[in-house]
């Protein structure tokens, strides 16, 4: 092999890498999350507790995307959890945090404005 390739197969390797796990990141069909509230979710607001403060979902609590991986021993395990921030990226990072961890039922709502009403 050429060693004058090595650097363009690095960089290759890496956005693939980066393809796929946007590609598992995203945001869950609206019907899932509907589902998934109506049999009791836990309903995280990974957004900071500034924007939490100016209006969120009913019923979902707090817990900015930074702050998630030293929380996880306050969430259920035996129930789904439904993520959402403002506009999806920290709900798809905080999806990783949470399945890395161990949580089996996790989903990536989106955005807030994307939530079911």
């Amino acid at each position: 092999m050429d060693s004058k390739l090595i650097p363009y197969i690095a960089i290759a390797v890496v956005v693939a890498f980066v393809l796929i796990q946007r590609l598992r990141a995203r945001k869950a069909p609206s019907s899932v999350v509907s589902e998934k509230i109506r049999s009791g979710a836990t309903i995280i607001d990974v957004r900071t507790a500034g924007e939490f403060a100016g209006g969120s979902y009913p019923r979902a609590t707090n817990i900015p995307v930074d702050l998630l991986p030293s929380r996880t021993a306050d969430l259920r395990r035996d129930k789904p959890i439904v993520l959402f921030c403002a506009s999806g990226a920290r709900s798809a990072r905080a999806a990783r945090i949470l399945k890395q961890a161990g949580f089996a039922d996790v989903v990536n709502a989106g955005s807030l404005s994307s939530m079911p009403r």
